[in-house]
C-alpha cells in the first residue's frame, strides 16, 4: 500500500543547475519504491510549468510537487539577472513556508509520514527544520567535490588574510594567482581557480558571508551526496570523507543514471525553466559527426553586449558550423539582437536558439565542442558524452571547474577573461582540427568510459546508489 511506503522530501535550490541534478535523482529513487515530493518555489515551479505547458505536475502516481512561497523580489522578473536579490528573498522568504509544509506533509492522511528530508546544501535553513521536526536529512551538494573543499576552507582563507582582498589592485595585479597548498585534496590550487566569491574587498560582502556560513551549516549535515565519481575527483574525495563525512555517497553521473531508467511518464517530466526548442536536433541530424560547436553559458551568466559580440565574431571567424543558446535575459540590459552583417556572414551554418535540451545536444554525434560556462552540471554532461571543452567560466565555482577540466583532466582549454574576437577564432581552431584538440579529445574519451563503468553495476557510482538506497530505507541509522 503507498501509504507505507518510505516517503523523501526534495528541496533544491530554484535555480536551473540545482534542480536538474536533484529530479534526476528524485526520479531514480522513485523507480525504487520511494514516495518523492518535490518541493520547488513559487518562481520555480511557475516558470518550469510554463516551459512545458502544464497546468499541473501533480498526475504522476507516488510523485508529487509542492511549492512554497519565495516572495521573489519584483526585479527578478521572468528571469534572475540580480542573483544576490535573488539568493536573499529565498533566505529570508522560505523558511516558515517551508517549515509548514513539512509540517503538514509529516502528518497528512493522503501519503506516507515523511522518512527522510534531502535538501540542497544552499537551501541552508532546511537543516534547522529538519532537526526541529526531528526528520532524519541527507545533504544533496549540487557542486564538484573540489567547490566543497574549497569553500569549506573559505573561513581558513580569511583567518589567514588571503580574503577579502585588501584593495581593487589585488584583481589584476597578480595576487590571484597565488598558490594555495594547503587545502587537502586540491593540490597547486591558485586563489583564481577558487569559487569567484573571494574576489571582494568588502568583509561584508553577500556571497563571501553567504559561502562561509552555508559551509559551516553543511558541516552539520548528517550526510553527504554527491553528483560526481570516484576517479574524477579521487583525491579531494577521500579528502573530504576523512575529515568531515564518514557517510558519503558519490553516485553520479546523475544524468547517466537517469537514462537507464526504463521509458515511462516520470522519466518524460523535465525540469526545464526555459522552453526548450527541439528542432534544433534535426538540424544537428543534418551534419556531419564532430562538425558542430555548441555554445552555452548556462542559466545565470550575463554577459555585456561587446562581449556577446567579441563571441559572435570569433565563431562566425572560425567558419564552422555552430548551434548556439542565447536567452533572452543572457545580455546585461536585456535582450540584443546580433546585427544584419553578421548574421548574413552565419547564414546557412549557425542556428540560434533561446534554449534547447542540452543533454541531447551534448549526445548528439556532431558535437565536436562545447564553448561553455564550466557550470558544474555542463561540465559533468560535456565529460559524461566525452566532448571537449572551451572553458568561459563567470561565477561562483565555474572558475573551479575550469582550472580542473584544464589542469587536472586535460578535457579543456580557457579562454582569456580579456574577451578577443581572434582569440576565441583560434583557439576553436586549435581544439577542432589542432594537436592540442586531439589530445584533449582523447581524454574526454578516456573520461566518458570512465563515467560509463562508474555507473555499471559493479561500477562505483552503482555501489553507492545502493548504499544510499540501503540507508535511506533505514533513515535513523543515518
Amino acid at each position: 500500500m503507498e501509504l507505507k511506503k518510505p516517503h523523501l522530501v526534495f528541496i533544491p535550490y530554484p535555480a536551473q543547475g540545482h534542480i536538474n541534478p536533484m529530479m534526476q535523482l528524485a526520479k531514480l529513487l522513485h523507480s525504487r519504491g520511494f514516495f518523492i515530493t518535490f518541493v520547488n518555489t513559487d518562481f520555480a515551479h511557475k516558470r518550469q510549468s510554463e516551459s512545458r505547458g502544464l497546468d499541473s505536475l501533480d498526475c504522476l502516481d507516488g510523485f508529487r510537487f509542492e511549492t512554497i512561497s519565495d516572495d521573489k523580489p519584483p526585479s527578478a522578473g521572468e528571469v534572475i539577472q540580480d542573483a544576490q536579490a535573488f539568493c536573499k528573498s529565498v533566505q529570508e522568504n522560505c523558511v516558515e513556508p517551508l517549515r509548514d509544509l513539512l509540517r503538514k506533509l509529516h502528518g497528512t492522511s493522503d501519503r506516507p509520514g515523511v522518512t527522510c528530508i534531502i535538501w540542497d546544501r544552499y537551501m541552508t535553513f532546511t537543516l534547522q527544520i529538519a532537526q526541529e521536526l526531528e526528520i532524519p536529512e541527507v545533504m544533496f551538494c549540487p557542486t564538484a567535490a573540489c567547490t566543497f573543499m574549497a569553500i569549506a576552507h573559505y573561513s581558513e582563507l580569511i583567518r589567514r588574510g588571503f580574503a577579502p582582498l585588501k584593495d581593487e589592485s589585488y584583481m589584476s595585479n597578480g595576487y590571484l594567482d597565488t598558490t594555495i597548498d594547503w587545502i587537502p585534496g586540491m593540490k597547486e590550487i591558485r586563489l583564481r581557480d577558487l569559487p569567484s566569491f573571494i574576489r571582494t574587498t568588502d568583509p561584508d560582502d553577500f556571497f563571501l558571508n553567504y559561502a562561509v556560513n552555508a559551509a559551516k551549516i553543511a558541516l552539520k549535515a548528517s550526510a553527504i551526496i554527491f553528483n560526481t565519481f570516484d576517479d574524477l575527483e579521487h583525491e579531494v574525495l577521500h579528502a573530504i570523507q576523512s575529515m568531515f563525512f564518514p557517510r558519503m555517497y558519490t553516485i553520479g553521473p546523475l544524468l547517466l543514471q537517469s537514462r537507464l531508467l526504463p521509458d515511462n511518464e516520470l522519466k518524460s517530466v523535465k525540469s526545464s525553466m526555459w522552453k526548450e526548442e527541439e528542432n534544433c536536433l534535426k538540424w544537428l541530424d543534418s551534419h556531419e559527426a564532430s562538425s558542430i560547436i555548441y555554445v552555452n553559458f548556462g542559466s545565470i551568466t550575463v554577459i555585456t553586449e561587446q562581449q556577446l559580440m567579441e563571441f559572435a565574431w570569433g565563431i562566425a571567424n572560425s567558419n564552422h558550423p555552430f548551434l548556439w543558446v542565447i536567452r533572452p535575459d543572457l545580455v546585461t540590459g536585456g535582450h540584443k539582437n546580433l546585427p544584419q552583417d553578421l548574421m548574413d556572414e552565419i547564414e546557412g551554418r549557425g542556428m540560434l536558439v533561446t534554449w534547447c535540451p542540452q543533454e541531447e545536444v551534448l549526445a548528439h554525434p556532431s558535437i565536436d565542442v562545447f564553448l561553455t560556462h564550466c557550470g558544474w552540471n555542463s561540465t559533468l554532461e560535456s565529460i559524461s558524452f566525452g566532448v571537449p571543452m572551451l572553458c568561459w567560466p563567470f561565477f561562483a565555482d565555474q572558475h573551479t571547474n575550469c582550472r580542473y577540466a584544464c589542469n587536472e583532466w586535460g578535457v579543456g582549454m580557457e579562454i582569456d577573461n580579456n574577451l578577443k574576437r581572434e582569440e576565441i577564432r583560434v583557439l576553436i581552431e586549435e581544439v577542432m582540427t589542432g594537436e592540442k584538440g586531439k589530445e584533449m579529445r582523447k581524454r574526454a574519451m578516456k573520461w566518458k568510459k570512465s563515467a560509463e563503468i562508474a555507473i555499471e553495476e559493479g561500477g562505483s557510482s552503482h555501489t553507492n546508489l545502493e548504499l544510499l538506497i540501503h540507508d535511506l530505507l533505514r533513515p535513523r541509522d543515518i
